[in-house]
């Protein structure tokens, strides 16, 4: 099973709250885990891309860098982890996004891929007058299927003269094509999404579900093989999970507990309305992340436990067919990686052959 991180590219990572460890992002900081990462034999690497966050007594997610140019500088300062960068198609034209991708391939020496995102909250496009309208939310699919063609077209051949709905290209260039596969990864989750990652999708990635519930993800991973029956592609699901883990149950318990008596309500509230905007399906990933039930980590899945317990969990989620790896969060990130990379995958049996790089 691969793991992979999300690095924190917003401030205070994952957590909507006012106890959880507050931190604002740099390069310094996700150089020092992408290295720590590497080091320990993980697979790869992931951030996302928030334009505007949710506000609160925490500011959530105010302050942020930009994807493309945090991954072309971590690939500068790693030698073998793969490198993912979040692609706001709302805002970037897929030629501009294909030549980008193929400079940071250059930089990594083949080892990046890029995530797809539609786009899902109004305020971060309004603001900069760019978002195209409520319709946007039923036809996002659309303009993205024509989006991952012309990115395959230049990054096969270096030459675009797709002519589509959403986009014209007229003999589009886009030079040196990228030296290895360009991988494509997708989050979506509705029906819509998955039907996408199906066609044009390497990996799509799903959130987990409930605390200490890691096979919970599973039906996601039906749905689909449903899709890619259809489509007769092989894509596997990664799973978003968070690890909160400690020497015992007990202390990973209160540091869970500690976490969620802190909850950021009016930040909560911003993600809820903005959630609830979406109304053409009720199986997106944005449902799960504004639920307020427990909105403190956006409802991902979430390990708590002793580091023997968080292994065989991880071990149990490798299990579920289709899973090809899991994306990681932590509490506090340098602490996570570090703990993961010395107290928790030597004990996974998905694991087994991953051992330190040389320094």
């Amino acid at each position: 099973m691969q793991v992979g991180v999300f690095v924190p590219i917003n401030n205070n990572g994952w957590l909507i709250s006012e106890n959880s460890p507050q931190y604002m992002p740099s390069f310094d900081l996700n150089k020092q885990i992408a290295q720590r990462a590497e080091y320990y034999g993980l697979d790869f690497l992931l951030s996302m891309i928030k334009l505007r966050g949710f506000g609160g007594k925490t500011e959530f997610w105010e302050y942020g860098l930009e994807s493309f140019t945090l991954m072309a500088g971590l690939a500068a300062v790693t030698n073998h982890i793969k490198i993912y960068a979040t692609c706001p198609t709302l805002v970037i034209p897929p030629a501009f996004a294909a030549r980008m991708c193929n400079t940071i391939d250059s930089i990594s020496h083949g080892r990046f891929g890029l995530n797809l995102i539609t786009g899902w909250q109004r305020p971060e496009y309004s603001q900069m007058g760019l978002w195209p309208g409520d319709e946007h939310f039923r036809r996002r699919y659309d303009m993205l299927a024509e989006y991952a063609h012309i990115l395959r077209e230049l990054w096969a051949t270096g030459v675009s003269d797709f002519k589509g709905e959403f986009y014209q290209m007229d003999d589009c260039r886009v030079r040196p094509v990228p030296e290895n596969d360009m991988k494509i990864i997708c989050a979506g989750s509705s029906d819509d999404g998955l039907a996408f990652s199906a066609k044009y999708a390497d990996y799509a990635f799903c959130l987990g579900k409930g605390v200490n519930t890691p096979t919970a993800f599973a039906f996601n991973n039906a749905r689909l093989k449903a899709a890619t029956d259809k489509t007769g592609r092989d894509v596997s699901v990664f799973v978003l999970v968070m690890v909160i883990a400690a020497e015992t149950d007990g202390e990973a318990y209160t540091k869970w507990m500690h976490y969620r008596d802190g909850v950021d309500q009016d930040a909560v509230a911003w993600l809820g309305e903005q959630g609830a905007a979406d109304k053409t399906s009720s199986t997106t990933n944005v449902r799960q992340l504004a639920d307020k039930e427990s909105a403190v980590n956006l409802n991902m899945g979430t390990l708590v436990g002793s580091y023997e317990k968080v292994a065989a969990m991880l071990d149990e989620m490798a299990t579920v067919p289709g899973t090809g790896g899991v994306l990681l969060t932590f509490d506090d990130f340098i602490e996570g990686v570090e703990a993961f990379g010395t107290r928790i995958q030597p004990l996974m049996k998905s694991r087994k052959s991953v051992s330190p790089s040389p320094r």
